[in-house]
Parts: structure tokens; sequence; C-alpha cells
């Protein structure tokens, strides 16, 4: 016989026997893929999988209502059997919070049994999303680990290049230097050579004036004669018919009048010393030659006297 008072005691501790039993049929009726690729989908080491598996095994349960290996059918009985002199009793009242849980567990009921799988798919899909994603940035991540190993690995030999470009440093510094020493000779001599160029065009030029100067003073000179003169005319005269006619001839009075004018000039150039013209000419090649040294910057100059002295 059971007392009144050891009822409540046992319908608690056989509904709360009754909750446990039924969670873990339900965890029992989940997918096994479920689990399987929630378990799978991790980016750390799997710590806690290695712990569970080398942790103890526990004792095996038998199974059943209570653990007692009878069938779980059997709880249907108990739970009506123990349920009317619950709610006789008004042990527990059947009231708007009953409902609304019994309302809330239908809802987690229907959810799970209609739209686990699509919840589920749904994560996986994001997880799996994710785990593209993050294999792909790895993905890049080595290969800029790989292309930076080749570029390092391609110059290894760069120590060498280096060596090579110093030596062929040094060896054009040595010819920079062997020609450096011969340069300024080069230029001098090719600065004297123009210098001497230019003195000979103008020496030329001036002969050249000198000649056309004397060639105009003469012609001017006998013309003058022979216009004034009619001795000279008729001597003139004479001489071109006797040329005409092929005859031996005397001398020619114009050839005479200009090699007469030309000894003249000679020996006055030479009794007379006003060297001004010549000293005039001088100056201006001084300061013509003056002028080219300083524009293009040559290495002598000339002075007053025509000598040249080095500037540097």
């Amino acid at each position: 016989v059971v007392s009144v008072a050891a009822i409540p005691k046992m319908l608690r501790a056989a509904s709360s026997n009754v909750v446990r039993r039924a969670a873990l049929g339900a965890s029992r009726g989940a997918p096994a893929c479920h689990g399987s690729h929630v378990l799978s989908f991790h980016s750390s080491s799997r710590r806690e999988e290695e712990a569970s598996e080398t942790a103890p095994a526990a004792p095996a349960s038998k199974g059943g209502l209570f653990g007692t290996g009878l069938s779980e059918w059997f709880a249907l009985p108990i739970g009506i059997t123990a349920a009317v002199p619950i709610i006789k009793f008004d042990w527990y009242v059947v009231n708007e919070e009953t409902q609304l849980a019994a309302v809330f567990i239908a809802f987690c009921v229907a959810l799970y049994s209609q739209g686990g799988d699509a919840i589920y798919k749904s994560l996986d899909e994001s997880a799996q999303t994710i785990l593209k994603e993050h294999h792909e940035a790895e993905d890049k991540v080595i290969a800029a680990l790989e292309q930076k190993l080749e570029f390092l690995q391609a110059n290894k030999g760069q120590v060498e290049h280096f060596e090579a470009i110093n030596a062929l440093r040094e060896d054009a510094y040595k010819n920079l230097n062997a020609a450096g020493a011969v340069k300024p000779q080069h230029d001098f001599k090719v600065q004297v050579e123009k210098m001497l160029n230019m003195i000979a065009a103008e020496e030329a030029s001036n002969t050249e004036k000198a000649k056309t100067t004397l060639m105009e003073a003469a012609t001017a000179d006998v013309t003058s004669q022979f216009s004034s003169t009619k001795a000279l005319k008729k001597a003139a005269l004479d001489s071109a018919i006797d040329s005409i006619k092929g005859g031996a001839g005397g001398s020619d009075p114009v050839k005479d009048a200009f090699v007469k004018f030309f000894k003249t000039k000679a020996a006055d150039a030479k009794k007379s010393s006003d060297d001004s013209e010549e000293k005039a000419a001088k100056a201006a090649l001084i300061a013509k030659l003056n002028g080219v040294a300083k524009n293009e910057g040559f290495f002598f100059e000339f002075d007053a006297a025509g000598a040249p002295k080095m500037k540097v």
C-alpha cells in the first residue's frame, strides 16, 4: 500500500524519467547525416573529439523504460494512471500555462519535423560557403608565398651580379681616368688647329682683298693715263693692230703701264713707315680669335701683341 504523501514523489520521479527518456529518444531519432556534417565542419583542432576518443567508455545501459529493459510503451499506461489522481487531487492544475506549453511543444515538434531539413540545409550551405571562402583565401596566401619563394630563389645570385657590376664599374672608371688624362691634350690640339685655320683663312681673305684693291687702283690709274695722253692711246692702238697682224711687235704699253704702277706701289710701300692699317687688321683678327676662344671655352687666348697665353 502506497501512502498519499509518497504519491507526489513517485509522480515527480516518474515524470522526470519520462521527460529524460523522451529527450533520449528524440536524440536517437535525429538524422545521422546532420550530426556528421556539423561535426565535420571546424577550423580548429578537434581536441574535444580526441579527448572523447581517449576517454574510458561508459557502462552500457540496458535501455527500455527507466533502464529496466522493458518497452518504452509501458510509459503510456503509467502516465495515464498517474495523471488521473494528479489532476483529481489538484496536484497539477491544467490552466493557460499548460496550454501555452503544449502549443509551444507542438510548434517545436512541427518545426523540427517539417522545417528541420530546410534549416539544416541553410546553415550547412552557409557553413560550406564560409569554408570555401576560407580555402580560397588560404590558396591565395599560399600562391603569394610560393611566388615570393620563387622570387627569393631567383635572387640567390644577386650578390654575384652586384660583384660583376662593381667590377665593370671599376674598369669603366679606370678607362675614364685614362681618357681624362688624354682628353685635355686632344682638346688643346683641336683648339690650336682651329685657331690656325682661322688665321690662315683670315690672311687669305685679307690677301684677296688687298689684291682686289690693288688691281682696282691699277686699273683706274692706267685707264686715267691712257684717257688723258694721246701718245699712250696711239701706242696702245699700234700695239693692238700689230698683234692682230701677227707681227713680232714691241712692248705692250698697257702691260708696261701696269708693271710700272705695281713697281711704284712696291717702292712706296718700302719707303712708307705707316703700319696703322696692318695694326688695325691685326687687332681685328686678335679680337675675332679671342671672341671664338671665349665662346667655346678654349684653354688659351691672345694678348694685344698676338701672343697666346694659357687661362688654366
